[in-house]
């Protein structure tokens, strides 16, 4: 079993940054592919980025590719998501999820872990 745990959201103006972090409990931590979700009011949850579970792969959506990083740190079991150039359009609540696969990226259905969520607010 995995908990996850977000912290870093916050209010910040358009081309600001933030650094998103996702702390796991349990000493399995390096078993488990993170990835980050967000979900603004109104819209369906959508993927952000994602991290192997050695964090020698990544996967980005195109809407945050090159203005995003995700990395991870194993030995302290966390995540994170530097978020640069930020934009209003990147107002939601951003979610981090594990699912133990070898895989960089699986589709929202399969990450069996969740955190509480994060509120990122850009304003104009």
């Amino acid at each position: 079993q995995v908990q996850l745990v977000e912290s870093g959201g916050g209010l910040v103006q358009a081309g600001g940054s933030l650094r998103l972090s996702c702390a796991a409990s349990g000493r399995t931590f390096n078993s488990y592919a993170i990835a980050w979700f967000r979900q603004a009011p109104g819209k369906e949850r959508e993927f952000v980025a994602a991290i192997d579970r050695s964090g020698g792969s990544t996967y980005y959506a195109d809407s945050v590719k090159g203005r995003f990083t995700i990395s991870r740190d194993n030995a302290k079991s966390t995540t994170y998501l530097q978020m640069n150039t930020l934009k209003p359009e990147d107002t939601a609540v951003y979610y981090c999820a594990a699912e133990r696969t070898i895989h960089v990226y699986s589709p929202l259905w399969k990450y069996d872990y969740w955190g509480q969520g994060t509120q990122v607010t850009v304003s104009s």
